[in-house]
């Protein structure tokens, strides 16, 4: 299945290609960061989403951009988004 039809939450990725690599758990993260540990435990958990705060945060902890961290969370929301929205009703515009 492709990342379009079934994206991973960035919490997952998170968990997958950083913390458990670096054998870090979210309350070590989360000092790290200078973060509640309820905030980063709950983004793996995937029980709340990527936030701009944390992805300023990841970015400078792990070298990588804020995109980077956000791009996760809006492929996640479009795809659950296009699950929900019924949007056939709607003409396309066509400009002169």
């Amino acid at each position: 299945m492709s990342q379009l039809e079934d994206p991973t939450h960035p919490g997952e990725m998170l968990k997958e290609l950083y913390l458990d690599p670096l054998v870090m758990g979210a309350i070590a993260i989360a000092r790290r960061l200078g973060v509640p540990r309820t905030r980063i435990e709950q983004l793996i958990k995937g029980t709340t989403g990527m936030t701009p705060d944390t992805a300023l945060h990841l970015a400078r902890a792990f070298n990588t951009t804020p995109a980077y961290w956000m791009n996760f969370q809006t492929n996640y929301d479009m795809v659950a988004a296009s699950k929900e929205v019924d949007v056939c009703g709607i003409e396309p515009l066509n400009a002169a």
